[in-house]
């Protein structure tokens, strides 16, 4: 199961924040379990990473993140512009636009394990990088960015994953406010979709509500997905939104009134079509609800978070607990 964490975030306004970003990264290595080889090379990612920002982009933030179950870091690159005019070419070795060797993208791609990248004129660039794990079989393939409320040491959303095979189950979970106590509400939720997360959302979310009651409570939404099939079930309560997109189809999956651990109603659930390389994207209220499924055309057949980025990017409130979780059928 993907259990999220949420990211740390680094705004990369000057170069002292390189360094600080490659400490970040030094003991998410050791959390996650990273040998020394694979320790050097995340490093050698983040350094590269973070020294475009800097040079290169308006407002870039460099996201970090560990998937400690796996045993991986993610590093997630996002600016405002100006954006890359020929990816190809600016991953190659030797190309430069600041008289620099010109090894930094090429660099990662080949250091990382898992990279992807996406850049629009003059919208800007994002880059996904994960060091560490291994590939997945699955037929879904899953990414998120969980971001706390500015000031805050915590963040009170949170989200997981579960894949097995054609089936994947998804939780979002928004803890009422922000800071330590929110953040207990959807740890709650998400042990106990832990427990068995392939029930029926209608079922889990029962279970949730329950838990939940000696906490402050929470928004909260749950899907199962069935690529076989092609259908998406999901049952939820409060101010989590879900939506399929395709490039020719964009359907809302809203969730009934009410907060788990507080009051519901009795739980309904939904089966939607899940159309062949439509995303199922579910992002808590610190994400605007009216972006333009178009945003996400170039995005359809990419990794998931570069998904969740641009989103994140450019329709994040700032004033609140963040997070968009993306499910991808794999092709």
């Amino acid at each position: 199961m993907m259990h999220g964490t949420f990211h740390a975030v680094f705004p990369m306004g000057d170069e002292s924040r390189v360094g600080e970003a490659r400490r970040h990264a030094a003991l998410l290595a050791e959390e996650c379990g990273l040998d020394d080889v694979a320790s050097g090379r995340l490093a050698l990612v983040v350094t590269e990473l973070a020294t475009n920002l800097v040079r290169h982009a308006i407002e870039g933030r460099l996201l970090l993140a560990p998937h400690r179950a796996r045993q991986v870091v993610e590093v997630i690159a996002i600016d405002q512009g100006p954006g890359i005019a020929d990816v190809e070419r600016c991953m190659g070795d030797g190309y430069s636009t600041g008289g620099t060797p010109g090894t930094g993208l090429g660099a990662v791609r080949r250091l990382a394990d898992h990279f992807d990248l996406h850049s629009s004129v003059p919208g800007g660039t994002l880059a996904v990088a994960r060091v560490g794990g291994g590939a997945a079989s699955d037929a879904a393939q899953a990414g998120a960015i969980s971001v706390a409320a500015a000031g805050e040491q915590v963040c009170g959303d949170g989200w997981a994953f579960a894949l097995d095979g054609d089936r994947a189950a998804m939780i979002v979970a928004d803890g009422l406010g922000h800071g330590p106590d929110a953040a207990e509400a959807s740890a709650a939720a998400l042990e106990t979709f832990g427990e068995d997360p392939l029930a029926s959302p209608r079922v889990l979310l029962e279970r949730v509500h329950r838990s939940l009651r000696r906490t402050r409570g929470a928004a909260v939404m749950l899907l199962q997905a069935d690529a076989a099939a092609g259908v998406v079930r999901s049952a939820g309560a409060g101010n989590v939104v879900g939506r399929l997109v395709s490039g020719v189809s964009d359907r809302t999956l809203l969730c009934q009134h009410g907060t788990a651990g507080v009051t519901i109603r009795t739980p309904e659930e939904i089966s939607t079509p899940w159309p062949h390389h439509a995303l199922l994207v579910v992002c808590s209220d610190g994400i605007e609800t009216r972006w333009k499924a178009q945003t996400l055309a170039p995005l359809l057949s990419r990794d998931p978070a570069l998904a969740a980025a641009v989103l994140m990017r450019d329709h994040c409130r700032g004033r609140d607990d963040a997070t968009v979780a993306v499910l991808r059928r794999k092709d």
